[in-house]
């Protein structure tokens, strides 16, 4: 990222030079206490340290002024002096100190590679210029002076990481200059004669040494340090001869693996024997001999024992006697014959290492294990490029299409090697519309590979004959779960104590185990779990399957509403593949109790994450055998559940209406409303008849008013009345505060907040959203979390703190990417960033983003079949901004469609429309959107203006702030027409219903 404020080279802001000795003072003391700023009276006395101005403070105004003027609202206004509104990255002199920060802090993780890149960022910066002392005694001069220290550091880090990496021709000359600068520094020292010793011999670098310990004794009287000392004896072990017997070179890079080495010599230089342990196809073997090449010890010896059987392994490692590191390569077929080799082994010497590959461990006491991870998916896309190119240099390789098929390939580097062999005669989107059958796809490896690397299906093929029948049969019972699953359920579908043949699976590389928020669990790649699925003489365990999940959900549904809900939720989140899985095993089967258990702990866990998309399917998909289903005893309450998780998420899409759920709840039977489910069905059958939904909010039992206020709330702001939709919300939250409800306490909050926003009342909201957080946050309710963040920053937006609302941002923007999460409204996060550019002035880059928003949304304008009140609200802020900075020639089609699609919805409301869609707010904010676009014509400015009070009448989306202001919008009007726009707030005051659509309706009209 380029700065915008550059300081440490030439004074230049957004690439545009800034002259003037004082101004570039002033900026280079703001840059120096970026974070707090300076006070008035330190820059008086910094800016002119000699002939004071007759009014200094008058002074220093004017030169802020002229700062502004040249870059913009980048000076602020502090409650003591000023500061800059940049943030570290943003300005040169600050990026700096970041940089080498971070170089430091990679390089004692032991991440060089990081370290090298921070480091080689920083340099950049100065442009290859290196910083001198100061000519002058300007404070620009001086900033300067103070950053040399900062890039003596990146220097010195750049040189550490290049050694540290194996680069020593580029360290050598760097390091070199350093030990004449720093002649005590034994860290750069000791990565010198590693340098030397690589680049010009070993004798080099043992002369440099005996130079540095005889200075040190004659100066000091003291020794070398421990390390240099280390380095010593290992540069007199490097005179003798080198020798390398099987070590394999590579014919291509070894990508993504760079971690994976350092660790297992890390391993290697602590532990007698390391295995590395993983599934065929990732690469234990290049690996191994990547280590093997780096080695430092004398003799290194690979022996492979793919092709050797039972009793002749001894034979094998005797040629390999008076190896210091011993490699043996693809143990798993042969485990116990190396283990007894390798036992004996270490056992009679001191001085030998031993490094195994397989898809086992050798189970000895003086084992590492190192479990090799699969590839990530950025490195593997890497792999696959390198080789489709290599297989056709000219092939087009959509970079989506390239990351959709390696997501198939489980990360293996044999699996991605042989689909980017296709490339040869098919495209990537072929090839991705063709890896539903991956086995029969992923064949024909390299000619120079073993042949059970020729296909996918011969690599999977070597682990499971490995196998006894037990295992097999695991292997085909297990492989019913997509999402993997806990010791518990293995319990289930295998029967017994599965523990040792579990573990025997790991120890195999079949079975991977992790630990997460759910606890420990265990999963087969996709790859090794469709195999096994396909094996002939499978049991058929779906029946033992489905009764898990039914199991599952009848354990966990009525606890994700109820007092202690956070274990379950992270339950239902862990096995939400699993119960989709088994929903459709069921729907196939018809087995109703099953699927009205599968639909209540998944409809719970999606109710959690507001994923209307997914309830609105999962209610389609259970809609007919839900309705038709008449439980028995044990299963009334879940079937209950799964009801009215359906009947609310239809009542919230479609509005009030017949649907099955809502007769098959009839015949289940009222239930007292001490349940969340049970209280929110009895306020829903009470919807058609408004006398008794109010009596509902008076309720004196606690649960069933705040359901009934809640919804109460809705439908006032659909009417337009938002205060007392706030009102009506902050009841329903005040009646749950005793009832001990997690979810339904945050719910209340994100609704109070919600509302608060569209009032703008961003203090409020911003107290109830941070009021919500940690519970949501313990459900692991991600996208709700992500969406109370950003409307956190929508409410810092409102209170004009645009460094809160970027700090919110980038938390919200970390929950998404964590989660890997698709906002269900597209361009909403761009929204917001136009309006946090907008409210840092930087006006060019939020008109761009809007612009953005409304391309995405081009072909859009329909949810669940109606309107879409996001593709309203987005494309009315989009003309509003650009109007408002008179820029409206880039979005004239919006322009122009507007007032045909709002005169539209005047005159054709809709019959029903769902609880979510408030419609007559969105008439308004499409109404303040023609009008402000009007008043950039002066023929139309005194219309615009009472225009813009009829919007308000209607209410306004005010979310998206500073753009929607309500004071912007009312000084617009009145900068246009005072008067006019005063007359028409007092004529449309009595306006309401189908009188203020009329008079709106009349409004186009006449302008048309």
């Amino acid at each position: 990222m380029t700065p915008d404020l550059v300081l440490l080279t030439r004074v230049a802001y957004r690439d545009r030079e800034i002259a003037g000795v004082r101004l570039r003072d002033l900026l280079a003391l703001l840059a120096g206490d970026l974070r707090t700023g300076c006070g008035t009276g330190r820059l008086i006395e910094a800016l002119w340290p000699d002939a004071r101005p007759e009014n200094p403070p008058k002074a220093l105004q004017i030169l802020v002024s002229r700062a502004r003027t040249r870059l913009g609202d980048v000076v602020a206004r502090t409650p003591t002096g000023y500061r800059l509104t940049l943030t570290d990255d943003q300005v040169d002199s600050s990026a700096v100190l970041i940089r080498a920060a971070a170089a430091a802090r990679c390089a004692r993780a032991g991440d060089h590679a990081a370290a090298l890149a921070h480091a080689a960022a920083g340099l950049a910066l100065w442009h290859g210029h290196v910083p001198g002392t100061a000519e002058d005694d300007s404070r620009l001069a001086a900033l300067r002076a103070e950053r040399r220290t900062a890039h003596r550091a990146l220097a010195r880090a750049r040189a550490l990481a290049l050694a540290r990496l194996d680069r020593y021709a580029e360290a050598a000359e760097p390091l070199a200059e350093l030990a004449v600068q720093r002649p005590r520094d034994e860290e750069i020292l000791v990565e010198l004669l590693r340098c030397e010793a690589a680049t010009a011999g070993p004798a080099t670098a043992l002369t440099r040494f005996d130079n540095y310990r005889r200075r040190l004794r004659d100066d000091l009287g003291t020794d070398p340090g421990p390390a240099v000392q280390a380095e010593h004896r290992r540069l007199l072990q490097g005179l003798t001869p080198r020798v390398r017997h099987g070590v394999a070179h590579e014919p291509n890079p070894l990508l993504g693996r760079e971690k994976d080495i350092a660790a297992v010599e890390a391993l290697l230089r602590t532990s007698r024997v390391v295995s590395i342990v993983g599934p065929g196809g990732l690469g234990k073997t290049r690996l191994a001999n990547a280590v093997a090449r780096r080695a430092e010890l004398p003799t290194v010896t690979v022996v492979p024992l793919a092709a050797v059987g039972p009793g002749e392994v001894a034979g094998e490692v005797a040629a390999a006697a008076g190896a210091q590191l011993l490699v043996l390569d693809n143990c798993e077929h042969v485990a116990a014959d190396v283990a007894g080799v390798v036992s004996d082994l270490v056992a009679s010497t001191a001085d030998v290492r031993v490094l195994t590959t397989g898809r086992t461990p050798l189970g000895l006491s003086s084992e590492a294990v190192y479990r090799l991870p699969e590839l990530s998916l950025p490195d593997g896309v890497a792999l696959f490029e390198q080789r489709a190119r290599a297989q056709r240099p000219g092939a087009d390789l959509p970079a989506d299409a390239v990351e959709q098929v390696c997501r198939h390939l489980d990360g293996l580097p044999l699996a991605v090697e042989l689909a980017a062999a296709r490339i040869r005669i098919m495209s990537v989107t072929e090839l991705a519309g063709r890896l539903g059958d991956r086995f029969a796809v992923l064949r024909g490896g390299a000619r120079d590979a073993p042949p059970r690397h020729h296909t996918l299906h011969a690599v999977v093929d070597w682990s499971w004959n490995l196998l006894d029948p037990a295992g097999r049969a695991a292997m085909r019972a297990l492989s019913v779960f997509p999402g993997g699953f806990t010791v518990e359920a293995a319990e289930r579908l295998l029967g017994g104590d599965p523990l040792l043949l579990l573990e025997h699976l790991v120890d195999h590389s079949l079975l991977k185990v992790s630990d997460t928020p759910a606890g420990t669990r265990l999963r087969m790649l996709e790859t090794i779990r469709e195999f096994s699925a396909a094996q002939p003489g499978a049991t058929d365990v779906t029946g033992e399957f489905l009764g898990w999940a039914r199991e599952f959900g009848l354990t966990h549904h009525a606890r994700l509403f109820g007092p202690d809900p956070y274990a379950s939720a992270v339950a239902a989140k862990a096995e939400q593949e699993n119960l989709q899985h088994a929903l459709r095993l069921a729907v196939d089967r018809d087995d109703r109790p099953t699927i009205a258990a599968i639909a209540a702990i998944l409809g719970g866990r999606w109710m959690l994450d507001s994923d209307y998309p997914r309830l609105t399917q999962l209610t389609r998909q259970t809609s007919w055998p839900l309705s038709h289903y008449r439980p028995d005893p044990e299963h009334v309450e879940v079937t209950r559940t799964a009801l009215v998780l359906a009947l609310a998420t239809t009542f919230g899409t479609e509005g009030p209406r017949p649907v099955r759920a809502a007769v098959a709840l009839r015949r289940l039977g009222p239930a007292a409303p001490d349940t969340l489910p049970a209280a929110v069905d009895r306020v829903i059958a009470a919807v058609r008849d408004p006398a008794q939904l109010h009596r509902l909010c008076e309720s004196p039992e606690p649960l069933l008013s705040s359901v009934a206020n809640t919804l109460i709330s809705y439908h006032r702001e659909a009417a337009g009345d938002l205060d007392g939709a706030l009102k009506t919300a902050r009841r329903a939250l005040d009646e749950s505060t005793g009832l001990n409800l997690p979810w339904q306490r945050s719910a209340g909050h994100c609704r109070v907040a919600e509302l608060c926003l569209h009032l703008e009342q961003g203090a409020r909201a911003r107290d109830h959203l941070l009021a919500a957080l940690p519970a949501l946050e313990r459900l692991g309710a991600q996208s709700t979390v992500a969406g109370a963040r950003t409307w956190l920053v929508l409410a810092n937006l409102q209170l004009g703190d645009a460094d809160e609302a970027e700090r919110r941002l980038e938390e919200a923007t970390a929950v998404a990417y964590a989660e890997e999460l698709e906002s269900h409204s597209i361009g909403y996060d761009l929204g917001v960033r136009a309006e946090l550019a907008f409210a840092r002035g930087d006006v060019d880059e939020g008109l761009r983003l809007w612009r953005r928003v409304a391309d995405q949304l081009r072909d859009a304008g329909q949810a669940y079949g109606v309107i879409d009140p996001w593709v309203v609200e987005a494309r009315s802020v989009t003309v509003v901004a650009h109007a408002r900075h008179g820029r409206l020639d880039p979005v004239a089609d919006l322009v122009a469609a507007l007032p045909g699609r709002l005169l539209d919805l005047l005159t054709h409301p809709l019959e029903h429309p769902p609880p979510y869609l408030i419609e007559q707010t969105i008439c308004g904010t499409m109404l303040l959107a023609v009008a402000t676009a009007d008043l950039t014509r002066p023929d139309r400015a005194t219309a615009a203006a009472r225009m813009i009070a009829l919007a308000e009448r209607f209410r306004v989306l005010r979310n998206f702030q500073p753009t929607m202001s309500a004071a912007t919008a009312r000084a617009d009007a009145c900068r246009a027409d005072r008067r006019a726009y005063e007359q028409a707030v007092s004529s449309y005051a009595h306006l309401a219903g189908d009188g203020l659509r009329a008079v709106a309706a009349q409004a186009l009209r006449s302008r048309l």
